[in-house]
């Protein structure tokens, strides 16, 4: 007999089928369809979403914990023990009956014990032999043994270890630098990558104005070719631009979906995650020449320096540990236990008898060779070696800002230099429009007027990325951009 599915069944089936592809179309109903972007939200959103950041936090949390590893070796130490040994063959003790004779010296207490009106009489007394004879050992020891106790130890004076203590902070503060560092090094991609994005739409955008130029102007040639006062020849040469500006209409846009993927990647979030921008380049010019004077040279927050400085101080606090290996040392120990012993069943007839120790142990280091002494001289080396190193760095460092203020000067001439062929081709470019218009002008003359001033646009905006990405770089040289307010 076949059974049938009520309504009910079949409406719950079809919704838990359709469950799925419910929760997806959730999901993606509520992530952003797309994002505006500009630098600063890009900046922010890459230092909470970029593992690179994640990774350098969490050095810090686990050089941390080193440091409160090492600061709970100051503090006392407190073990609870236990243990349960079976005698499996006791111990005998034998003593030379020619100058302690065992039986004579026990026969008045065998005799009151094991006596006819004795407390055990009725029993065979002991019997002791000479160890000639293999007779006359005393059995010592019980069959089972047990124990269990609290144990302390502290260390009164530890210098070495107080010296460790340093030695772990100097360890975190090279982890604190080294986050730092891997923030600016995020901030200069992002600013890098952010202007790489506008150059590659900036220049999409000029390149489709020509693109746009040209539909037009061969529209037009087409229009005064019916009309007699154009050649075919220009109108074939019109149309033949067209095609010819399509493939680098198409890199440009290319260009730009690249540059948007860099930036995803820097920024952590979804690639298929719709960003945009509504900045140009153009609009940093106006703030660039008071930027480029009040840019200060100093190499005080330089990561690279700061962090062969804390370098430099670790090995100190090393060379202070090492140091302090000569220095002795004062520890305190204590223990309570309990202790048991019996013959026979584990369980059977023990005793628990408590006994408790307090003491001191000095340690003072006399000779080992003389391997402290060549730690301390590997020690003393390296420190100075850091120094050596910190005078080159400097030197290095230097040239660097020197050469990069050298470009950044170059590029702010060079962008008046080209902001002024903008204009100039600009006009040229109007000048040939017009003369286009009452026939006076050839389609050479036009498409030269053309390229003329795409290529000028397409320099001065180059000129101002070399700009901003010449500034990025020196702002990461120089360590100045402040980390903390993204």
């Amino acid at each position: 007999m076949k059974r049938r599915l009520n309504f009910k069944t079949v409406g719950a089936l079809l919704i838990l089928s359709l469950l799925p592809g419910i929760s997806r179309a959730q999901e993606t109903a509520s992530r952003p369809a797309s994002l505006t972007l500009d630098l600063n939200t890009a900046i922010d959103i890459a230092m909470s979403e970029n593992p690179q950041i994640k990774i350098a936090d969490m050095d810090i949390e686990k050089k941390d914990y080193s440091k409160k590893e090492t600061i709970a070796g100051l503090w006392p130490r407190i073990d609870a023990s236990g243990s349960y040994s079976r005698a499996l063959k006791k111990q005998k003790m034998y003593m030379n009956s020619d100058a302690f004779d065992v039986s004579s010296m026990l026969e008045p207490l065998i005799t009151a014990l094991w006596g006819p009106e004795g407390a055990v009489a009725g029993t065979k007394p002991p019997q002791f032999k000479t160890q000639e004879g293999g007779d006359g050992g005393i059995e010592v020891g019980l069959d089972n043994t047990y124990s269990m106790g609290f144990n302390l130890q502290l260390p009164l004076v530890a210098p070495q270890l107080w010296k460790s203590v340093q030695l772990s902070s100097a360890d975190v503060a090279q982890s604190v630098e080294a986050a730092r560092s891997s923030r600016l090094s995020l901030v200069n991609q992002v600013q890098k990558a952010y202007y790489n994005l506008l150059l590659a739409q900036d220049s999409y955008d000029v390149i489709k104005q020509s693109y746009e130029n040209a539909k037009v102007n061969a529209v037009d040639f087409r229009h005064k070719y019916e009309q007699g006062t154009a050649s075919e020849y220009d109108v074939l040469r019109a149309e033949v631009q067209v095609r010819n500006l399509e493939p680098s209409l198409l890199q440009a846009e290319n260009g730009v979906n690249l540059s948007k993927l860099q930036l995803k990647v820097l920024m952590g979030v979804d690639m298929e995650l719709e960003i945009k921008v509504t900045d140009q380049l153009a609009a940093y010019e106006s703030s660039m020449y008071d930027t480029t004077l009040s840019i200060d040279t100093s190499l005080n927050n330089n990561t690279d320096l700061r962090k062969l400085d804390l370098q430099t101080d670790y090995l100190k606090k090393a060379l202070d540990v090492q140091k302090a290996a000569w220095y002795p040392t004062l520890s305190l120990s204590a223990g309570y236990n309990w202790i048991s012993m019996s013959d026979g069943a584990v369980f059977n007839q023990f005793r628990w008898n408590p006994y408790s120790t307090v003491g001191l142990t000095l340690s003072i280091p006399i000779f080992q060779g003389g391997a402290r002494y060549y730690k301390i001289k590997q020690a003393k080396a390296n420190v100075i070696q850091m120094g050596w190193q910190r005078e080159n760095l400097v030197r290095g460092l230097s040239m660097q800002v020197r050469n990069a203020m050298d470009n950044i000067q170059k590029s702010v001439k060079q962008i008046a230099s080209n902001k002024q062929g903008v204009l100039q081709a600009e006009k040229a470019y109007s000048i040939m429009q017009k003369s286009f218009e009452i026939g006076s002008a050839t389609f050479i003359q036009v498409n030269d007027a053309d390229l003329a001033l795409t290529s000028s646009r397409l320099s001065y905006n180059q000129a101002i990325f070399d700009y901003l990405t010449a500034k990025s770089d020196l702002e990461l040289l120089l360590g100045n951009t402040d980390v903390k307010k993204y």
